[in-house]
């Protein structure tokens, strides 16, 4: 849990995990929570049935990812960043699956997901007090 502006916010399933053979971007190999995890499995099992290869988790994108769903979360609001990567947000599902599920539904952020250029990925989701999830993935190169 961490208090912005007075306002709780309350990471979903915030129990950090190795990121268990998912490959890192950088040297130091970025720890991620359960449902973190999670989304990336799910994100690369799915590019893995289209023939894309799998994205590699990139310390700075976890960072912005997770930055990005805190401030939406904060504000109560979904919206896309204005950081220069190709992003999907979502909120409200209540799991990785539901998310997933909206993403693959939808042409442009399926078109994030099984882009064969993208190579990096950072995942975040954040519960606010309310129990609404915000959700958020961004991608580069």
């Amino acid at each position: 849990m961490s208090f912005v502006a007075g306002v709780m916010i309350v990471q979903a399933l915030a129990i950090s995990v190795s990121t268990g053979g998912i490959a890192a971007g950088h040297p130091a190999e970025p720890t991620l929570n359960k449902v973190e995890a999670a989304i990336i499995r799910q994100t690369n099992a799915t590019r893995a049935k289209y023939g894309r290869p799998p994205l590699i988790v990139d310390q700075s994108l976890l960072k912005s990812a997770r930055r990005h769903a805190r401030w939406m979360t904060y504000h109560r609001t979904m919206r896309h960043t204005s950081a220069p990567v190709a992003e999907n947000v979502a909120m409200g599902q209540r799991s990785t699956s539901q998310v997933m599920q909206v993403w693959m539904n939808s042409s442009g952020h399926r078109a994030n997901i099984l882009n064969r250029n993208y190579g990096r990925i950072g995942v975040a989701a954040y519960r606010s007090p309310d129990g609404k999830t915000f959700w958020c993935q961004q991608f580069l190169r």
